[in-house]
């Protein structure tokens, strides 16, 4: 699955383009190695690889970094024939849910031995740990993060009397019910905001689909995930939100850039489309997590990002292991995050980014954070995506029961592949 959360947050903070670098040439000896690795495109600046390579080949003069760039579109087939021996890398940068449908080939390193002993995975993000592990083992080494949050026009909090956002869910909707007057809109919710409704869900205690001894099934139907629905159905009430259409149709940032929007959730770097739709906001944006069901923690929320993976098939495994541990280790973290406004892989780096507003709201929610069903089968799920009508037509007055189950079958059949 493409990192869609990451689309506004990478376009707009990666201020050098990666077009044009097929790779960047290393600078190893006769005798030496030749590690390859696929990152995607607009990941990291050219700036940060330039770094980085640097650096590591000036401390491993045996070791060239050939870092090849590739395309979201078409990269799953692309690298499961990658897997299977065709063009094989060393390190392969792969969406954190992925990991399953790769891991379902045989050909993945696993790399668990290395995460506990050197990598410290007791402190990893859950949303990019989890799923990047596969019936206890770790495929799939977390790299970075980004999740959404709530971004908030300043301006229209004050008019509200507003002094500070929200902590809980019940701050939460009295404020929105607050901001939702005078013309304004207290929140702008399009009705298919999937993963937005899939936190809820999960701070119900409630999921999208569930393993039932090795077959999936879909959950929209339980206590648990119907509650989450009300809870979205609720919030979304206090805007003009679209109930058909999903946050793009129209582009939420440009709604909200109007002026008269007093929330939306998205990723911090959407503020820079806001800000360049109307100039007239630029310092009058704030964010917050997503609030939850109590001031402890945050509210539940998707996690996009990226793993690294290492193919059984490839030639310098042990080589290409020992960058990962580079890229995936605190220096580089802390490099990564600070230039590119991602959320490191690790809690207790989450103060590398201290005083990038935006960037610490993302981490405090990532704490939280979870990712979609780890079934090699979801990509399908999404590709039919029943959960969109689903909302709408509960949205529209459909009886929530009812729908949740027609929604859960269909899933169940994708899951199943029939």
């Amino acid at each position: 699955m493409k990192n869609r959360v990451l689309i506004g947050a990478v376009a707009l903070v990666s201020t050098v383009a990666l077009v044009g670098c097929g790779y960047l040439p290393g600078l190893g000896g006769p005798g030496g190695k030749t590690v390859t690795i696929w990152l995607m495109k607009d990941s990291v600046s050219a700036d940060f690889l330039d770094r980085f390579k640097k650096s590591y080949e000036e401390e491993h003069p045996s070791i060239e970094l050939e870092f090849k760039i590739q395309s979201w579109s078409g990269i799953g087939p692309k690298v499961s024939a990658a897997l299977q021996g065709d063009d094989t890398p060393d390190v392969i940068e792969v969406g954190n849910t992925q990991v399953a449908q790769y891991a379902e080939s045989g050909e993945l390193r696993d790399l668990t031995l290395e995460s506990m002993r050197d990598l410290g995975s007791e402190e990893w993000l859950p949303g990019l740990a989890d799923p990047g592990s596969i019936d206890g083992a770790q495929y799939g080494i977390p790299w970075y993060a980004a999740n959404r949050v709530v971004i908030y026009n300043k301006d229209l909090f004050e008019q509200a009397g507003i002094t500070s956002p929200p902590k809980t869910r019940d701050e939460w909707i009295e404020d929105s019910r607050l901001l939702n007057r005078n013309g304004n809109q207290g929140i702008y919710l399009a009705g298919q905001n999937w993963y937005v409704l899939a936190g809820f869900i999960w701070d119900e205690g409630g999921d999208l689909a569930s393993d039932k001894g090795g077959d999936w099934e879909g959950t929209l139907d339980t206590p648990a995930a119907i509650k989450g629905m009300n809870f979205y159905k609720e919030i979304q009430s206090f805007g003009s939100g679209p109930k058909n259409a999903d946050e793009e149709h129209p582009p939420q940032t440009d709604v909200f850039a109007e002026g008269d929007v007093a929330q939306i959730i998205s990723v911090p770097g959407s503020a820079k489309l806001i800000e360049q739709k109307n100039p007239e906001l630029k310092g009058k944006l704030g964010y917050f997590p997503i609030p939850g069901k109590t001031a402890k923690n945050p509210g539940s929320v998707f996690t996009g990002g990226s793993d690294l993976i290492v193919p059984e098939k490839a030639d310098n495994v042990t080589a290409g292991i020992e960058v990962i541990k580079a890229l995936a280790g605190a220096k580089w973290q802390a490099d990564l995050a600070r230039t590119m406004s991602y959320v490191p892989n690790k809690t207790s780096l989450a103060h590398v980014i201290e005083g990038q507003e935006g960037t610490a709201a993302m981490a405090e929610g990532a704490r939280r954070g979870r990712a979609t069903p780890n079934s090699p089968q979801w990509a399908a799920v999404e590709a039919e995506n029943p959960i969109k009508p689903y909302m709408s037509a509960v949205l529209l007055g459909g009886d929530p029961l009812a729908e949740a189950k027609s929604a859960s079958e269909r899933i169940t059949a994708e899951l199943a592949g029939s």
